[in-house]
């Protein structure tokens, strides 16, 4: 017996029909909202070490459950726990930092070769010289709209720590989960992707993927080695607060900045306060830390997916202004998964070999013959 196809339905029923689907949309994004942050998040590090985690589960006999643990206790020590330390000193130590050069006690050079410039030397000098009067008293006085809106934000940061604790404790919730059924989730999302839009989809997929192992390879891995190298240098040298510049390091070499902002700064106090045998040393290990960046970055994208430089660093950049932390790897996702398709897109069709004199010379005869037919028309309509 064949089933009675059912009726037509009408504009109305159509459209409360979108609207039911909004509505459920919007309700599910509301319910999942507190726990998107913790899962992509944790989407981004299983997919970096999805690998590590193949490789860990051949080593313990193929058991999954052996190896969940072992990267679920390896992102705890490397991931969770570091990152909670260093946050926790940042908002610690921010506030004495901030007393102190308010003291007064900050002692600037006097920089005296500033009189022997030519026609500004006199009047730079002497703005200098005012400005750093009273031990940089009044230097933080100009600076003070600044540092009472950097006070403001650490103290707010400081009542957000527990909001921290948590999104990195559902980080490590869905990165087990998600190292569990990383196959079967993987084939979800390529199945809705193919529905979706097909081979297109199905492809897109797979470039996010090598996007996000690049960006986590070549950025993420780079900017952790040339913080930790540095901070270690800055330790060593005696520089104080060095988690603090270590912290510094990281967040400058992850928005491309260079780990130079950090360390020349200390190189020049370390000379000023008299010690030149560890600021020339600090200035060896710092063009070391400067030159990990030129060597290790390209050769670790490489390993995660053959994208160009240029489109991975404009989409880190544009990817933290745009969403912050998160951006880091949604800006490079974003450009290299674009790049891609526009490239394939580009060679469906043959490339040009006329040459451009040909294709302007074809281009004008066609208009010239177009607007002839044209005026012909017109004449015969009109007689």
């Amino acid at each position: 017996m064949s089933r009675p196809l059912p009726p037509e339905r009408s504009i109305p029923q159509r459209l409360l029909t979108l609207i039911f689907f909004l509505l459920m949309i919007v309700s599910c994004f509301w319910v999942v909202q507190p726990f998107i942050l913790g899962f992509a998040w944790a989407g981004m590090v299983v997919i970096a070490t999805w690998g590590m985690m193949l490789r860990i589960q051949r080593l313990l006999w193929n058991r999954r459950t052996l190896a969940v643990i072992v990267m679920t206790f390896i992102i705890l020590l490397v991931f969770i726990i570091p990152i909670a330390l260093l946050v926790s000193s940042v908002l610690d130590n921010a506030q004495p930092v901030l007393h102190w050069l308010s003291a007064g006690h900050l002692v600037m050079p006097q920089l005296a070769w500033l009189d022997a410039l030519p026609l500004v030397g006199h009047k730079a000098s002497h703005y200098y010289h005012q400005m750093v009067a009273g031990g940089g008293a009044q230097l933080l006085a100009m600076l003070q709209p600044y540092i009472g809106r950097t006070t403001s934000f650490f103290v707010a940061q400081a009542g957000h720590f527990g909001r921290l604790l948590v999104h990195l404790a559902l980080m490590l919730l869905f990165s087990a989960l998600l190292y569990w059924r990383g196959e079967r989730v993987a084939m979800g999302v390529r199945h809705f992707a193919f529905w979706l839009a097909g081979s297109r989809g199905d492809a897109v997929v797979i470039l996010t993927n090598q996007a996000i192992k690049a960006v986590a390879l070549g950025i993420v891995v780079t900017a952790l080695l040339q913080g930790v190298v540095g901070g270690i240098g800055l330790a060593l040298a005696g520089i104080p607060y060095a988690t603090i510049l270590t912290v510094l390091i990281i967040l400058c070499c992850l928005i491309q900045i260079g780990p130079l902002l950090v360390l020349i700064p200390a190189i020049i106090w370390l000379y000023y306060s008299g010690d030149t045998t560890w600021g020339t040393v600090l200035v060896v290990w710092s063009i070391i830390v400067a030159s990990m960046d030129s060597v290790i970055r390209p050769m670790l994208i490489r390993l995660g997916a053959d994208l160009p430089m240029l489109i991975i660093l404009t989409g880190v950049i544009g990817g933290l202004i745009a969403f912050g932390m998160l951006g880091l790897f949604i800006g490079p996702v974003v450009l290299a998964v674009s790049y891609r398709l526009v490239s394939v897109w580009m060679n469906e069709a043959p490339c040009p070999d006329a040459p451009p004199e040909e294709v302007l010379e074809e281009l004008f005869e066609d208009t010239r013959h177009t607007a002839e037919r044209q005026r012909k028309t017109h004449i015969a309509k009109e007689s």
